[in-house]
């Protein structure tokens, strides 16, 4: 007999926030739900947060991630920093067992797939922590790395996590968010017609490009300043471990569920609000741009702008959308 679901699915998120030394990736994992840390690298040591002691070897790094799968009221959010940390703890492992001095003393690329399958196994372990409805964020440097495209002339900088070939795309691959976190700066021509960079703002982005690689199953703007409030909302939601089905070959009347009481979820528009708010802008002044560009009419209120329409047009341009509302106030002046 199958069983089919159908909705949404409440259950704990898999998060992965990578960016150059500095940036703020531990900070911005510290302000998830009451979040619990396995500090590979010393990275937390003037921070106040909870802590785990750092694994001296890579089995007791897996023995630590499932006795937290195993402890449900430990916390609410497992921070594992850094996975470039933690792969070197393979690489010792690896190293050990097989006697080489060397991940590149295995010869024909064995080390690294052995390297890749250990790794697999974290994420297991891992899997484990979001059964038992706690989210996980995995912290790791950035390296940046020369691109060539085979079919055109040329090549680019390219950021990446600071991992192996075999590693990274297996954490990409299995996060539900991964944010690339960099300092957002543009180039600006003087009157000498000299260019220099110029801004500096730390920025999180979420979709893909060409010089990054970033992704989100949760709709979000492309670009968000680096601060936890703009993601909140995915995680303010209940989290519920994840249920066994068991399927009956009897014919039973199933009991009624038993209702819970979760946290209501922030709506797409309850976002925004927080975004008004903090730019003292009022609804009226959004709903007269969404007019003139022929989304909706000026009467439709924002609570009935669908979330994909939020998400994806009225938050993703929010800059653009702002400009003109302050040369709409100018005019009135």
């Amino acid at each position: 007999m199958l069983n089919i679901t159908k909705g949404k699915i409440d259950r704990a998120q898999k998060v992965v926030i990578y960016g150059s030394e500095g940036i703020g990736k531990s900070g911005i994992a510290a302000k998830f739900p009451d979040p619990l840390f396995i500090d590979t690298e010393g990275g937390t040591a003037h921070m106040d947060v909870r802590r785990i002691e750092k694994p001296q070897s890579w089995e007791e790094m897996i023995s630590v991630v499932k006795e937290v799968a195993a402890t449900k009221d430990l916390c609410r959010t497992l921070v594992l920093d850094t996975a470039d940390w933690a792969e070197q703890l393979i690489v010792s492992y690896l190293c050990t067992k097989y006697k080489q001095n060397s991940i590149e003393s295995f010869g024909y690329g064995k080390g690294y797939t052995y390297l890749g399958e250990e790794f697999s196994r974290l994420l297991v372990a891992l899997d484990m922590v979001l059964t038992s409805g706690i989210h996980v964020v995995v912290t790791a440097h950035a390296k940046m790395r020369k691109f060539e495209q085979p079919d055109e002339m040329g090549a680019y900088d390219r950021w990446e996590m600071k991992l192996s070939k075999q590693v990274a795309p297996l954490l990409k691959e299995w996060c539900d968010i991964l944010l690339f976190c960099n300092y957002q700066t543009f180039v600006v021509t003087s009157e000498n017609n000299t260019q220099k960079a110029q801004g500096g703002k730390r920025v999180m982005y979420t979709s893909h490009h060409p010089a990054w690689d970033a992704k989100s199953r949760v709709p979000l703007p492309e670009v968000l300043d680096l601060d936890y409030k703009h993601i909140a909302h995915i995680f303010s939601r209940g989290q519920t471990p994840a249920a066994t089905t068991v399927t009956q070959t009897t014919k039973q009347e199933a009991p009624a569920p038993q209702q819970q009481n979760l946290p209501e979820e922030e709506s797409a528009a309850d976002v925004f609000r927080s975004i008004l708010k903090e730019k003292g802008v009022t609804e009226e002044e959004v709903r007269q741009v969404v007019a003139a560009r022929g989304k909706y009419s000026v009467e439709t209120p924002i609570d009935d702008y669908p979330d994909e329409f939020l998400y994806g047009y009225v938050i993703r341009y929010w800059d653009q959308i702002f400009d003109i509302i302050q040369q709409n106030r100018k005019a009135v002046v």
